[in-house]
């Protein structure tokens, strides 16, 4: 057997809002959108996915790094970007809540956390170390 996407969906009660924060302002491109008397959905594309398996405890000590405290619920997005912290206060400008400013991780890379349209909560990092895989 073979997986060939992971496609993560959220069910946004704002869903212009949404997909502006995230096609618009993040700047994800549009696979595409469909809209009928039942709903609408817009399919939006990233580089690259991977699906990360925490355990409570690295749940834990993620947060603790990243906000200092256990903030996130069971679901995080994370979104590896350039510039952490330019992408933080563009996303903060187009009503992202900052939860914690960009911060230096153990791991070597540049952590901000944002609550989204959408009460997601979404993690940007930039890699510190040039040869990071």
């Amino acid at each position: 057997m073979t997986v060939k996407e992971l496609r993560l969906v959220v069910t946004a009660e704002d869903w212009d809002e949404a997909v502006h924060f995230y096609r618009d302002v993040l700047g994800l491109p549009e696979r595409a959108s469909y809209s009928s008397e039942d709903g609408r959905v817009t399919i939006l594309e990233v580089e690259r996915a991977t699906l990360e398996i925490a355990d409570p405890n690295q749940a834990n000590y993620i947060d603790a790094v990243e906000v200092g405290r256990r903030v996130a619920g069971k679901y995080r997005i994370a979104f590896e970007v350039a510039d952490t912290n330019a992408t933080t206060r563009h996303l903060a400008d187009a009503g992202a809540t900052v939860i914690a400013e960009p911060t230096r991780t153990p791991w070597n890379s540049l952590n901000a956390r944002l609550q989204t349209p959408g009460q997601i909560q979404l993690t940007l990092f930039t890699e510190l170390d040039p040869n990071h895989p």
